[in-house]
């Protein structure tokens, strides 16, 4: 499993596909972020701006996994799921490997704002939310780009076309009474705009909301993609 991480990761670098949402980051990070927040309420600006880089980020972390897991081409990959000692292992070896280098470009987005929050003299629980936050939305964001990928949808065009349209329809449920089956945007930035004591009181929920969200999306996607050739 370590070395089928490892190896998707890497021919996803060397083929400098990363270069693509590690641009958007950093634009994100020079264009936005370092523009720190300031005033009486700077503390309290410095979280909300961990809800915003959840929020932006989502469509980022679903965008670069989508890339990765196209990454491998396809006479490759059947290799792959051939010699693998379970069936499945292929399938979850994607998903850690795009999981970890989300996880390495929410690190690169949230360097700057951890350091404004500690800066500003925001509350630590409040600041170990919202780092928290984006650890959870992460894999949200990871499994809309698995679904997405080339495995699953052939046409580059139409994979395009349903990620951008995937993370729009959950953006939009969101705003309705099917927010449930929908991640919870607009829950945590609200809760983020509330103020510190109001998201680290929201997270719990939010939280659980992702985990499931997570839970029954990510297993549908390891059987679908179990029964694709």
């Amino acid at each position: 499993m370590i070395a089928l991480i490892r190896f998707q990761i890497a021919g996803y670098v060397r083929s400098l596909r990363v270069l693509q949402p590690l641009i958007v980051v950093a634009l994100l990070v020079a264009l936005v972020l370092v523009q720190g927040p300031g005033g009486p309420k700077a503390a309290d600006l410095a979280v909300r701006t961990f809800g915003d880089v959840a929020a932006f980020m989502f469509p980022v972390w679903a965008w670069a996994a989508r890339a990765l897991l196209d990454t491998q081409p396809d006479e490759q990959r059947s290799l792959t799921a051939t010699a693998a000692r379970h069936p499945s292992g292929p399938t979850w070896a994607g998903l850690l490997a795009a999981y970890g280098v989300n996880l390495s470009l929410g690190v690169i987005a949230l360097a700057v704002p951890l350091f404004q929050a500690v800066q500003a003299g925001s509350p630590g629980r409040a600041v170990l939310a919202g780092c928290a936050l984006n650890l959870l939305v992460a894999v949200p964001g990871t499994l809309l780009g698995a679904w997405t990928s080339r495995a699953l949808i052939p046409d580059p065009g139409v994979s395009l076309l349903a990620l951008l349209g995937g993370a729009t329809a959950l953006l939009l449920l969101g705003l309705g009474r099917l927010s449930w089956l929908s991640v919870p945007m607009i829950e945590w930035m609200r809760a983020a705009n509330h103020g510190p004591s109001a998201f680290t009181a929201t997270l719990p929920t939010v939280a659980l909301h992702v985990l499931l969200w997570s839970t029954v999306v990510g297993t549908a996607y390891v059987i679908t993609a179990r029964r694709t050739p």
